[in-house]
């Protein structure tokens, strides 16, 4: 039987772990299909008929069918080789050099093995100016786990993720983000900020603990493509209630060795 506070964690966000983006009631398949293909227009770039089924799990007829209706809707347009991209409507995010389509597509089996191995959910995020992108998941198969966060934006002074690649910025670059007069982070406690990225540089990993979501605790590494440059970072997301500090040794190690094999498999 789980013990009281797992079990009360469980009553307050439901099967999957799902505080922030519940699956309404009454899906429906094609509209979700569609929403997910702008998303992947949007973050990924150009796509292929054949990739974009392929990454929906559907008929090459039905993928056509729904690009059609985002080119009708301008939210895609066609390219003269034939792909699509993102068209006018979906505002582009501030810019990331990550690779994103290659860092999901080599990121994604090793992050399934270390769900798997550990027990928890995955999340593989970039850095956009001073927000962290989410473009993968691997969730873990518990009831009690943290669901998909993919395609979510969020502050990266509040993520392990977004913090941990904060940290590894010239100063100068952070200070352009969070102290210029242009900055959009005038409630952002930047002493507090800066404290903690030293820490983060010292230590070789980022914690969230449940400042962007009451419940959920997150540890965070870099990951590093070919020419040693940090292009993204590969975090555990967990229950709160599973988290202890002796585990967290664990997890850094679990999370060193994936993004090892990710960086391999950029190199």
């Amino acid at each position: 039987m789980p013990n009281a506070r797992i079990l009360a964690t469980f009553l307050l966000y439901g099967i999957g772990f799902s505080a922030v983006k519940n699956e309404p009631p009454y899906p429906i398949a094609s509209v979700d299909h569609a929403l997910h293909l702008a998303l992947l227009l949007r973050q990924e770039g150009p796509l292929r008929v054949s990739e974009a089924a392929q990454r929906l799990g559907v008929s090459v007829s039905t993928a056509h069918r729904l690009l059609a209706m985002l080119v009708y809707r301008e939210f895609a347009q066609q390219l003269p080789d034939r792909r699509y991209e993102a068209g006018n409507v979906l505002r582009p995010t501030a810019a990331t050099e990550a690779p994103v389509a290659l860092l999901h597509r080599v990121s994604l089996p090793h992050m399934e093995d270390l769900a798997r191995d550990v027990g928890e959910s995955v999340n593989l995020i970039v850095l956009t100016g001073s927000e962290a992108r989410f473009i993968a998941t691997a969730e873990a198969e518990q009831v009690l786990r943290v669901g998909s966060r993919a395609g979510r934006t969020l502050p990266a002074h509040l993520t392990a993720g977004g913090k941990v690649l904060l940290s590894t910025l010239p100063t100068e670059t952070v200070k352009a983000l969070y102290e210029s007069d242009a900055a959009e982070n005038s409630a952002v406690d930047v002493p507090r900020l800066y404290r903690e990225l030293s820490l983060i540089r010292k230590r070789g990993f980022a914690i969230n603990d449940q400042r962007t979501e009451a419940g959920l605790t997150a540890v965070a590494v870099t990951v590093q493509d070919g020419y040693g440059q940090d292009v993204a970072s590969v975090a555990l997301a967990m229950p709160s209630v599973r988290f202890a500090k002796e585990r967290l040794a664990e997890c850094v190690k679990a999370l060193h060795a994936t993004a090892a094999n990710i960086t391999h498999g950029l190199t």
